[in-house]
């Protein structure tokens, strides 16, 4: 059984309201709401939390019924202890997480978009509850085993963190917890390339959730999943495809861009692609939200 605690409304997101909702797993996410109509669940990624998403929040809710979950480990939602095959923070466990959200709020499908690690949760929630998900937009990521299978150099110093997080237990952990600030700081900077996309009161938010020991560890346990039971998964379901439409935004100025053709990374792992580059660095909701608004409804009003 699923139970739901009202946390007042939200002091970022105008017009949406915070709850606390304990899915059947036991396990408890923090959750915006807002709007009505056709369900739109929206998940963040590292380091953030749903606050990712406030530029663009409000307007998707004159449509839409927005739903926005901090994934399990990130945020307010909760951190559950993790074990050595690091699955509690699989993408299989996080998107079982969302399936039961969904459960829990009453709904049978939502229409998904994900950035970053919550597109990754929704690769996986595509795959294992293809009936939960009516179409896909993946922000600004290539497929977790392709991005492995492709390391050099240029990426493995770009994106530095996918190597240094997965060491083992307590290593990133203690670095990183000496000063969450700095670390937290050095990331977002270096990933969006719009300078004043991150507003310091929403940095702060950020940090406020990241500079907790058990979120830290969290993080560390989602890319050592990612590293390990994730890869063993990939390849497992390696003949799967994501059924539903989906779409992929990325920014030219970033990583992801600028070492993959993104859709062709997504070809074999869905049967219905499209995407666009969008003029921004990781986070195009937080640099250009108009843009990236633009460009997400006009694919669910051409598939919804």
């Amino acid at each position: 059984m699923s139970e739901m605690t009202d946390r007042g409304a939200s002091p970022f997101i105008e017009g949406f309201a915070l709850k606390d909702v304990k899915l059947a797993n036991g396990v408890t996410l923090r959750v915006a709401t807002g709007g009505e109509g056709s369900p739109l669940l929206m998940l963040h990624g590292h380091p953030q939390n749903h606050l990712a998403w406030r530029k663009v929040a409000p307007e998707l809710a004159k449509k839409y019924q927005v739903i926005l979950p901090d994934l399990r480990g990130y945020g307010d939602s909760d951190k559950p202890a993790s074990d050595e095959q690091h699955l509690t923070y699989a993408k299989r466990s996080m998107a079982d997480d969302i399936s039961l959200l969904i459960d829990a709020l009453g709904l049978e499908h939502v229409a998904f978009v994900g950035h970053d690690r919550g597109a990754r949760v929704g690769h996986r929630l595509a795959l294992d509850h293809p009936e939960k998900v009516t179409c896909c937009t993946f922000v600004d990521i290539a497929p977790t085993a392709t991005m492995y299978a492709k390391t050099d150099k240029a990426f493995a110093t770009r994106y530095f963190w996918w190597f240094f997080l997965i060491q083992p237990y307590p290593l990133p952990e203690t670095m990183i917890g000496q000063d969450p600030a700095f670390f937290l700081r050095k990331h977002i900077d270096g990933q969006l390339k719009t300078p004043g996309a991150t507003s310091e009161a929403v940095f702060n938010d950020y940090l406020r959730c990241y500079q907790q020991p058990e979120m830290i560890h969290a993080v560390c346990e989602d890319y050592r999943a990612a590293a390990t039971i994730d890869l063993e998964h990939d390849a497992q379901d390696s003949e799967k495809r994501i059924a539903c439409p989906l779409q992929l935004l990325w920014g030219e100025k970033g990583t992801v861009g600028q070492l993959y053709d993104v859709v062709s990374t997504w070809q074999d792992k869905a049967v219905d692609v499209q995407g666009a580059a969008l003029p921004c660095g990781h986070s195009p909701q937080e640099e250009i939200p108009e843009v990236f608004l633009a460009q997400l409804q006009g694919f669910l009003d051409s598939v919804l």
